[in-house]
């Protein structure tokens, strides 16, 4: 079963926290100096919030796969749909280790699809931290303005 992702950037964490936990009755699954996240039962969504980005508000969209089999069937969808696609196999980003693709949609809107493998420590590795540290997004591969590259997406665009 697939789970809903939306991922907002913030400008005061510790007020968004008080925020989102009053209106999701429950507190975040992991919390940061710079992010948390909410993994909701009703609705089944990944809710995650960070002050990584460049401006406030929706940052992407996207789906959590429960396995491997439903992250192959989502790249299929999008490659018949002739969706150009950014695939990044197994990456590190948002305190997570996950295998993802990108696709945007006619609007611009960045769609991230994901299977995650594990939790690790930090938001990112390598040079998607050092980008992410300089105030651009972590984990897709980045053309100079900030875009991932081969996708047309917000240019504040994050992951997870």
């Amino acid at each position: 079963m697939k789970r809903f992702h939306v991922h907002v950037h913030v400008d005061d964490l510790g007020k968004s926290i008080a925020f989102y936990s009053k209106l999701f009755a429950a507190e975040p699954t992991r919390v940061e100096s710079d992010y948390a996240k909410w993994m909701l039962e009703d609705p089944r969504i990944n809710f995650a919030i960070s002050t990584r980005g460049q401006g406030t508000g929706v940052d992407h969209l996207g789906f959590q796969t429960d396995d491997a089999a439903e992250l192959a069937e989502l790249k299929a969808r999008a490659e018949a749909a002739d969706m150009a696609l950014l695939d990044q196999g197994e990456t590190t980003c948002c305190y997570a280790r996950s295998e993802k693709h990108w696709v945007t949609d006619p609007q611009g809107i960045a769609w991230e699809h994901f299977h995650t493998l594990g939790n690790v420590p930090v938001f990112g590795e390598g040079k998607a931290e050092a980008a992410s540290a300089e105030g651009s997004a972590c984990c897709a591969p980045r053309a100079p303005r900030g875009k991932p590259i081969g996708i047309a997406v917000n240019s504040n665009s994050s992951c997870c």
